[in-house]
């Protein structure tokens, strides 16, 4: 049974699907995708739990670092009788656990970032998550930093600066514009989440969906016909049809993401992807991006990276989430071949961890971090960022990596260059950005 607890929120439906519902949808979903032209695409992956930079990405020139870590140091690269870090410039090294990445930093198409991270000092977990999905350090607002972008990128309306649009329709005549140049203006599903519920990223005035299995994807309680026909009658007002044209367009996007055939999709030959949630969700973001919905911003994260004890060094805790978050980068890279050329891929952690290990063999929260980027625009092969060493009168507070690089500097190049938005001011507000900070990470 469907019951009244299905429900419209801010003028758009919530409803009870098989996985995880889309948060709200409004008519702009009735924009039609077919022979919609390839867009550029910004893949979000979130390392939740503060996964610890120094060592993913290792500062084995560095004496400091191994003074500090007595169990947890990766070796240096060909050490005698042990598995050491992967030689990246002679200074920094790539944990061996993400070898499926090294090709693809020597080849130019993987870069990283050092000593990034945000200004605020909050060491708390869900402080620092939201602080960074808003992309307003120190200041928690409901809005994310990825829909603002979805709201300013160039596919948004121009006349309305990307506000939500009630009535394509009436909007294209209010405007004076054929419906033609509406849809590809509007195209649907412009923002998806691969995973429980919608991250504060997406959230905001713009339609974005929280999936969280697409082959799953639809309406708990029978087929859709039959649950379209339950919300009309539930919902029908004598003010007219405004629940049931928010579910019009609620079947819409099913149909068009259906029309996906997600259960039939094949990966690209020899792109293995890792068993279980994220590996599922990178093979699903790929067949969205394949299947031309009009994707332009997609978002998952993977857990499993608060290692305050028994972290591991080359093998272990740690090394067993990189070796999952590397072979899953890696088979979507190769699952896309040629249209990685449209894709960045993005990776960020709330903030790193403390630069000396603890006395459980672990780390505990702490500044700077590192971040990754891949695709086909990327200026990789090269780690990016000042380094600002690692002496105890370089640490920050005497304890971790200083912050050298504003992750909204990185968020903002990417942003600029890679989706064309404009009007940075008003995804990021409240900072003043400035090109000239940017790190050259895009050509």
């Amino acid at each position: 049974m469907i019951n009244r607890r299905v429900f419209l929120k801010s003028g758009a439906l919530a409803f009870v699907a098989m996985g995880t519902p889309p948060e709200f949808m409004n008519r702009s979903l009735l924009a039609e995708t077919a022979g919609a032209a390839r867009r550029k695409t910004l893949i979000c992956i979130f390392q939740r739990g503060a996964v610890d930079g120094l060592s993913m990405v290792v500062p084995f020139g560095e004496k400091a670092y191994y003074a500090r870590r007595s169990s947890i140091a990766l070796p240096r690269p060909g050490a005698d009788g042990a598995e050491g870090v992967l030689d990246l410039d002679g200074f920094f090294g790539l944990n061996p656990a993400l070898r499926p990445l090294l090709d693809l930093y020597h080849g130019g198409e993987l870069a990283l970032v050092q000593a990034v991270g945000s200004p605020d000092p909050s060491r708390s977990h869900f402080d620092a998550q939201d602080y960074m999905e808003s992309a307003t350090p120190g200041r928690k607002t409901p809005e994310g930093w990825l829909n603002r972008v979805l709201r300013e990128s160039p596919s948004a309306c121009a006349d309305c600066e990307g506000r939500t649009l009630a009535d394509p329709v009436r909007h294209a005549a209010d405007h004076q514009v054929g419906q033609a140049k509406m849809s590809d203006a509007r195209e649907a599903l412009r923002g998806i989440a691969l995973g429980a519920e919608l991250p504060l990223s997406l959230r905001g005035t713009q339609p974005s969906l929280a999936i969280a299995d697409l082959d799953r994807f639809g309406i708990a309680g029978g087929s859709d016909a039959g649950a379209e026909g339950a919300f009309t009658r539930l919902y029908q007002t004598e003010q007219g049809d405004a629940v049931t044209g928010a579910a019009g367009d609620a079947f819409e996007a099913i149909r068009i993401l259906k029309a996906a055939n997600p259960a039939q999709y094949t990966p690209a030959p020899g792109a293995q992807y890792p068993a279980g949630e994220f590996g599922r969700s990178l093979r699903q973001i790929a067949q969205l991006v394949k299947a031309d919905v009009g994707l332009e911003i997609a978002f998952t994260d993977i857990g499993g990276w608060d290692t305050h004890f028994a972290q591991g060094g080359a093998g272990g805790q740690l090394a067993r989430r990189l070796t999952e978050l590397g072979q899953g980068l890696r088979a979507l890279h190769d699952d896309l071949g040629e249209r990685m050329r449209d894709v960045v891929v993005l990776t960020m952690s709330e903030f790193g961890r403390t630069v000396a290990e603890n006395g459980s063999g672990g780390t505990d929260h702490g500044h700077a971090n590192c971040m990754m980027v891949l695709g086909g625009e990327v200026k990789g092969g090269k780690v990016y960022g000042k380094w600002p060493g690692l002496e105890p009168e370089q640490l920050y507070e005497g304890r971790d990596l200083a912050v050298t690089t504003d992750f909204r500097d990185v968020f903002a190049e990417i942003t600029a260059r890679h989706l064309g938005a404009a009007h940075l001011e008003r995804v990021f507000p409240g900072y003043a950005l400035n090109p000239a900070e940017y790190r050259g990470l895009l050509g």
